[in-house]
């Protein structure tokens, strides 16, 4: 007896839920993320109404505590803009390394995966996508989202009881552990090429010389000389092979 082929519908399932079981082992560090998020915030002076709407409308913890600390420093809030949007600018190498696998999906798909796209989803599906090539483009939606589920809406919520009670939290705790160690898992596997190994370590070169900058205003640097190597030694090694 012929076995019948999954439907589409059920292929989508199949890799939803793939997607969910990779995106769930960052809840260990989103959930301490968004606890320190919402107590740091709080400390700065911001309220819940206001620290809710940036966690859900910027939905980039790095960004944020980048800008909340900036803010605390009375620096000028286009320096605090500028420093959010230097440490997102990864997102647009991200849409772009996205958009062959995802492209062909109707637009207003495209826009919801755009608001979701973080490092964390963008790390396990890209990942995904390269080791099955043969997933069709509503596959590798499916998947994406389904990394997204155990990351985004977490972030929210534990960002709302670290408002609500990280001023209770002891500080033994150390929840600031969870910064780190996120991008270290984040960045570390995707290190497998030149032209990422040359931008990490000019990020970090940088990023070390230029500590003593007001602002944080190493950063945007580093990450645009960061970006400007990575580019440079790719497009070298394909012209060259």
């Amino acid at each position: 007896m012929n076995k019948q082929k999954p439907t589409e519908p059920t292929t989508k399932s199949h890799y939803y839920w793939q997607g969910f079981r990779a995106g769930a082992p960052f809840i260990l560090v989103v959930a301490p993320f968004g606890l320190l998020f919402g107590v740091v915030a709080t400390e700065a002076g911001m309220d819940i109404v206001q620290t809710m709407a940036m966690t859900v409308l910027v939905i980039a913890g790095a960004a944020q505590f980048a800008a909340v600390q900036l803010l605390v420093e009375n620096a000028p809030v286009y320096v605090a803009i500028l420093t959010g949007l230097a440490v997102n600018m990864r997102m647009a190498m991200y849409s772009a390394s996205m958009a062959p696998h995802i492209g062909s999906t109707a637009g207003w798909k495209r826009i919801i995966a755009a608001y979701f796209l973080v490092d964390q989803s963008y790390a396990a599906s890209i990942r995904q996508y390269e080791d099955v090539p043969e997933m069709k483009p509503s596959e590798k939606l499916a998947f994406f989202f389904g990394t997204i589920s155990p990351i985004c809406f977490p972030w929210y919520l534990f960002t709302y009881i670290g408002v609500k009670v990280g001023a209770a939290i002891p500080p033994e705790y150390a929840l600031d552990f969870a910064v780190p160690i996120t991008f270290i898992a984040l960045v570390a596997p995707s290190l497998r090429s030149l032209p990422h190994l040359a931008a990490a370590f000019v990020s970090v070169a940088v990023s070390l010389s230029l500590a003593w900058l007001p602002y944080n205003l190493w950063l945007m640097i580093a990450a645009v000389l960061a970006m400007m190597t990575g580019a440079y030694i790719e497009k070298h090694t394909v012209i060259t092979a």
